[in-house]
């Protein structure tokens, strides 16, 4: 990670700056304005670099948060249909148990019938032997 003095330098006072003027004449003072302006680019190229890194990641990040939207979106479809699905199913029960609770039950039904039908072989059966 980078710090600001990395990208920068070190914060620098006028008085530095002066004492490190003192005794160059113009020739020297260009070179020096040179120098610091190579630095300068050199802090820059490195700020591009950080800021170009920085916007990859954040594009890559975006990627991401769009694919989790649209699995969040689908899936949130998908819940809407299955809970719409489990209410048909649910008010279908809710008939069937008032149906079995307000007559006999399927049980009582099913006795019912095959004691008719023990009947109805019993009655066959003496009617045939008698």
């Amino acid at each position: 990670m980078l710090f600001r003095e990395d990208l920068l330098g070190q914060s620098k006072k006028a008085a530095d700056d002066m004492s490190r003027v003192a005794g160059l004449d113009n020739q020297g003072i260009v070179g020096l304005q040179r120098q610091v302006m190579r630095e300068q680019d050199e802090g820059l190229e490195r700020l591009e670099e950080t800021v170009l890194s920085t916007k990859h990641i954040a594009l890559a990040v975006n990627e991401e948060l769009t694919l989790h939207t649209r699995l969040i979106d689908d899936l949130e479809d998908h819940v809407d249909v299955t809970n719409s699905r489990l209410q048909r199913v649910q008010k279908r029960l809710a008939i069937l148990n008032k149906r079995a609770k307000g007559g006999c039950s399927c049980m009582c039904l099913m006795l019912s019938v095959a004691a008719i039908v023990l009947l109805a072989v019993i009655v066959w059966l003496l009617i045939k032997y008698l």
